[in-house]
């Protein structure tokens, strides 16, 4: 990191670490002319703001010091959350605030193009909801339901994503934005991350920024994890990090699994299978959401087979929890409700050593529906104000 750019200068007004000019110059040993010179591109880029200190900071009388701040107002970045028979979408701004936001039914085994295609025209109706020009978008954030290769933003592999196994994503999800808006969507960035990782990325920022080990697992349509480390999404060598739902299950050898194989996680505890459970109990239930739904009215056979659900993934969790020693472990998704999150904490207490879980904080989600959003949403100002990106994007490189 070139600790003299206007990057980095960004860097630290955006992460708290300086807010003045006497600030900047302290922490990296610049000049005061250099300070300024530095500011002054991150001023003509519209990125960062002076506004007047507060009195209260200058007790001697003199004059407060003017404070600088990152200008969360100067762009917005485009986000969806997609799952398998639904997806939400959003404008924010670089802050994260939503500006704009629809839900509505989208199935994802309808392959990439009908998907993608639809996301663009969902994003063009929320622009003109929030009075926006195409213009104003810096990027585009995109949360799946599976494992990703984000050096090629490519999903690989992915057990409820039919014909999305590596395809050009990034390409296509430009291209159909640029066919909506024209010029404007022709050369936007766009990023692609599993959803589990994102919502962990999200919730550990906004409820739990001093955990420096965050686990978080998502128990919709499918059951997967997001690790988060020292701030940090924490993928693998691969991308496959997390996919927890595909743990075999020495006593289910029969459970056939969406992946093909035989004694999953999934198959037994994941949202579809509470789903065929009720449904086979004379209960119709399609899908999570509607597992949730049940719950909610406190169906007895949805609580029975949640709770039953929640021991199987504690069973598991008890195993990752050693392995990570996290000092949060949340769960979100459709089944995340009292029932499930109780017979999580059973088996999770009975199997995992004290020493691990005496400290560990069991959690549900905090920032519900929109945690995918909102993780997207950082991830994409994170990559795009990172140091060596922005003295990039400011040197027109």
């Amino acid at each position: 990191m070139n600790q003299s750019s206007a990057g980095h200068l960004l860097w630290l007004i955006r992460s708290g670490r300086a807010s003045t000019r006497g600030e900047l110059q302290r922490i990296t040993g610049l000049s005061r002319s250099t300070v300024g010179q530095r500011l002054d591109q991150l001023f003509r880029a519209g990125w960062v703001k002076e506004s007047a200190g507060d009195p209260v900071e200058a007790p001697t009388g003199g004059r407060p010091a003017v404070r600088l701040r990152f200008d969360v107002s100067h762009g917005v970045v485009l986000c969806a959350d997609l799952e398998t028979r639904h997806a939400r979408a959003a404008v924010l701004d670089l802050g994260g605030t939503v500006l704009a936001e629809h839900s509505g039914a989208l199935l994802i085994n309808q392959g990439p193009d009908e998907v993608l295609d639809r996301l663009a025209q969902w994003f063009v109706m929320l622009l003109e909801k929030a009075g926006l020009a195409p213009a104003s978008v810096c990027g585009i954030g995109l949360a799946v339901p599976g494992p990703v290769d984000t050096s090629l933003g490519q999903v690989v592999q992915p057990p409820i994503m039919p014909g999305w196994d590596r395809y050009p994503l990034v390409d296509r999800m430009r291209a159909s934005f640029a066919a909506q808006v024209g010029e404007a969507g022709a050369a936007i960035p766009v990023l692609v991350e599993n959803d589990a990782n994102l919502m962990a990325y999200a919730e550990q920022r906004e409820g739990f920024p001093d955990c420096s080990a965050f686990l978080l697992v998502k128990v919709s349509t499918g059951i997967g994890a997001g690790v988060v480390v020292d701030g940090e999404m924490y993928r693998g060598f691969d991308g496959a990090a997390g996919d927890i739902g595909h743990i075999r299950l020495s006593d289910h050898p029969r459970a056939l699994c969406r992946c093909g194989s035989y004694g999953c996680l999934a198959a037994v505890a994941s949202g579809r299978a509470l789903a065929e459970q009720l449904t086979a109990a004379g209960v119709p239930t399609a899908s999570g959401s509607g597992v949730r739904d049940q719950l909610t009215i406190g169906q007895p056979d949805a609580v029975r087979l949640a709770r039953e659900a929640g021991r199987l993934v504690g069973g598991v969790l008890a195993t990752v929890v050693t392995l990570l020693n996290p000092g949060v472990l949340m769960i979100a998704g459709d089944l995340a409700g009292p029932p499930f999150l109780t017979g999580v904490r059973e088996l999770l207490y009975q199997q995992a050593m004290p020493r691990i879980t005496t400290y560990l904080q069991v959690v549900t989600s905090r920032l519900g529906e929109r945690a995918g959003l909102t993780g997207a949403a950082a991830m994409v100002v994170e990559s795009l104000y990172a140091p060596d990106r922005a003295d990039e994007r400011l040197n027109g490189t």
